[in-house]
């Protein structure tokens, strides 16, 4: 009967380190793959895109400032020059 129940619980034991590594560690290794593999493709992509964004700023040339309105709004302070009275 002892020799039944050492077998049992190895059998038992096996069965459990066979779950843990079939539905735990193995799961949790492809899923961290993934995520790496997702962040890398994502950093491809920002780095594209930001390389693309700087040609585009060397290619083209800045837009010019808009022209400067010498228009008087009302309520808005003007500068004047005071002038003086020779006695």
């Amino acid at each position: 009967m002892g020799r039944f129940l050492e077998v049992a619980l190895e059998i038992l034991f096996i069965y459990f380190l066979y779950r843990l590594v079939f539905d735990f560690i193995i799961p949790i290794y492809r899923s961290s793959k993934k995520v790496r593999e997702h962040m890398q493709e994502m950093q491809n992509r920002m780095q594209d895109n930001l390389r693309q964004e700087q040609q585009r700023q060397n290619a083209t040339p800045p837009p010019p400032p808009p022209p400067q309105q010498n228009k008087v709004r009302e309520g808005e302070y003007i500068d004047y020059e005071e002038v003086k009275e020779n006695p």
